[in-house]
């Protein structure tokens, strides 16, 4: 947690409030990705695909069509906050509720809809770079979630994840690797276990924790 502002830490901690009981583990429906500037993603679901089969209707129709699902949290995003998704265009597309400035050009947002209260963005150089929540859904596909332990951690993703401490050695963080991105799970402030959830590109989130940025 030692990489947030204090503007997310806030944030962060409002979101536990949000939820004050963790919910039973649900089956996780696949997050497909919205689509960029370069175009629709692979692996887009049968609702979107069905809108996207007029290929004349704008792409920010198609961008909403993906808001309902709020269960999943993976590194490619979650619901129609995809990893690489432009800020403009997720905000002409109504669904950035506000926007508070980092350092080195990072932006931290909230959002609109289903994920409201469940989310928090950052952006760098105006693409989105990592999603985090200190709620419970949403949950990773593997069915991690804010409120495990780190041991619960380990028995869901065996080899594939880590635990891994800052550069100060004063934080520990789980971390799952996914080629350039990652899952981190941080602990909470003043209860065990994990209160912060984060996916995205490794560059940002993982090098966030280990620096221990302050903004």
């Amino acid at each position: 947690m030692n990489r947030l502002s204090s503007t997310v830490l806030a944030g962060a901690l409002a979101l536990c409030a949000v939820v004050p009981a963790l919910a039973g583990p649900a089956a996780a429906r696949p997050a497909t990705d919205a689509p960029t500037r370069s175009g629709t993603a692979a692996g887009a679901p049968a609702a979107v695909a069905a809108a996207s089969t007029d290929r004349r209707r704008p792409a920010q129709a198609t961008i909403v069509q993906v808001a309902g699902s709020v269960d999943l949290l993976s590194v490619r995003g979650a619901g129609p906050f995809r990893i690489g998704a432009s800020l403009t265009r997720l905000s002409a597309a109504g669904l950035i509720d506000w926007t508070a400035a980092g350092c080195a050009g990072v932006v931290h947002a909230g959002v609109t809809g289903d994920w409201a209260g469940k989310v928090l963005l950052a952006f760098r150089e105006g693409r989105l770079v990592s999603v985090g929540t200190a709620t419970a859904p949403p949950r990773s596909p593997a069915g991690a979630s804010v409120g495990m332990s780190f041991a619960e951690l380990e028995q869901i993703y065996g080899r594939r994840g880590e635990l891994i401490s800052n550069d100060a050695g004063d934080a520990t963080a789980y971390l799952v690797r996914f080629g350039s991105r990652v899952e981190l799970f941080t602990g909470h402030p003043i209860r065990p276990g994990v209160g912060w959830f984060e996916a995205g590109r490794a560059d940002f989130v993982e090098r966030g924790f280990r620096q221990g940025h302050s903004c």
